[in-house]
């Protein structure tokens, strides 16, 4: 079966689209998205976090939840507020963040494909995200959240999307962030096919943001055939919402780390200790890393800059990344967290909080060092998720964020 396909979506009438289209249900609590859809009976976070409905002591992984997103579902269509494209079509998706542009296709990825790893992953998974996404797929029967995708830029294939560009759009609003996303429809033919038979020419597509989504859409599928289904992988419930850009538009910021102890060491004992390893300078001013190797630290008030020595930088697509660095020596050996993942000493800032959040939670004495990174590259990630390997967590964050109710996936 083809590595993409086009898919009906539905989606918001053009009109009522600004009343619908919500920040994606993953980046939002329930506080957060109960205040954000106040006043907005429309708002897709009815759907995504239909918590917000219920009780506030709710569990938002009750039964009820899932019912009730059905139901707030059935509202929108009953309203005629989300329609169903008639025919097949891909959409052509465009954000834009502080003047960064970046425009990539809407499509339905093959499952079988994500199960043999063309569709190339780089995360673990953690089973109970995944059951929340399978148990919303199911009660909805469409999957609504987005994966995001990319591919290895084509002249051709970025071409026929940024000629789209210049065609009136279904959608085009500016959310409460400042992020501006404008929606196209691609219906005819003779696009659809170079664009089915562009991508069954690639090799691979990478995960970039959305492996509990993927994740849970391959256990949807299985549990479909199980259930007596087709087992043909030609059924909509064999394919999963994605859009799809250019690896060369997507946008990582830096992930950055706070640490909340010095592991009985003293500020002096751990610059000396982190002196084995690295170059180090005191900055008066914030250090943003410039490059790859490259670090800031942050302790008591003051900034340090730091450059790890090149020998210590391993031949590997893992073990060479920013974070692997940082992890395995210096926040590993000196400061005695093994376990990223787990250890509770560690939390993450994403850099759209910028380095003043580091400052923040440093002299506030919630967390006594901090450390910025360079951002991860898209050629490093894709060359970690070739290799078949899986990068440290917290290791890229994507700006800007699709937005939830532009479009949905049916599976019937």
């Amino acid at each position: 079966m083809p590595l993409i396909k086009p898919f009906a979506g539905l989606r918001p009438v053009p009109e009522r689209a600004e009343e619908v289209v919500a920040p994606p249900y993953d980046v939002l609590n329930s506080a957060e998205a109960r205040e954000r859809a106040a006043g907005r009976p429309w708002s897709f976070l009815h759907i995504s976090k239909a918590e917000i409905d219920l009780a506030e002591d709710i569990d938002p992984y009750d039964p009820t939840v899932y019912e009730k997103s059905a139901e707030n579902l059935q509202k929108m269509l009953d309203e005629g507020i989300l329609i169903r494209d008639e025919k097949p079509c891909y959409y052509v998706y465009r954000l834009i963040m502080d003047g960064h542009s970046q425009v990539g296709l809407v499509a339905a990825a093959s499952v079988a494909d994500y199960d043999t790893n063309r569709v190339r992953k780089h995360e673990f998974t953690r089973p109970a995200k995944e059951d929340d996404r399978v148990r919303q797929i199911e009660a909805l029967n469409a999957q609504t959240g987005p994966v995001l995708l990319a591919y290895k830029s084509q002249a051709d294939m970025d071409a026929i999307l940024e000629e789209t560009t210049k065609q009136a759009p279904l959608v085009d609003e500016t959310a409460d962030d400042g992020v501006q996303h404008t929606f196209w429809l691609i219906d005819d033919d003779a696009n659809i096919e170079k664009i089915s038979a562009g991508f069954e020419a690639m090799n691979a597509i990478y995960i970039a943001d959305g492996h509990h989504r993927s994740a849970s859409a391959s256990r949807v599928a299985k549990t479909h055939v199980a259930n007596g289904g087709p087992d043909d992988g030609d059924q909509n419930s064999d394919y999963f919402l994605s859009v799809i850009y250019p690896h060369n538009q997507m946008n990582i910021l830096d992930y950055n780390r706070v640490i909340k102890d010095l592991n009985g060491l003293s500020q002096d004992e751990v610059v000396a200790k982190v002196k084995a390893s690295f170059t180090v300078s005191e900055e008066a001013e914030a250090v943003r890393p410039a490059s790859a190797t490259e670090f800031g630290m942050y302790m008591d008030g003051q900034w340090y800059r730091l450059n790890i020595n090149p020998e210590l930088v391993p031949n590997d697509p893992v073990a060479s990344l920013d974070v692997s660095l940082l992890a395995d020596n210096l926040v590993e050996p000196i400061l005695g967290i093994a376990d990223q993942r787990t250890d509770t000493r560690i939390d993450f800032v994403g850099g759209i909080r910028g380095l003043g959040e580091l400052e923040k939670r440093v002299d506030s004495g919630e967390m006594a060092i901090a450390f910025s990174l360079f951002p991860t590259s898209m050629e490093a990630l894709m060359a970690v998720a070739d290799a078949g390997e899986v990068m440290p967590p917290k290791s890229t964050w994507f700006e800007p964020k699709l937005a939830d109710g532009l479009i949905s996936h049916v599976l019937d």
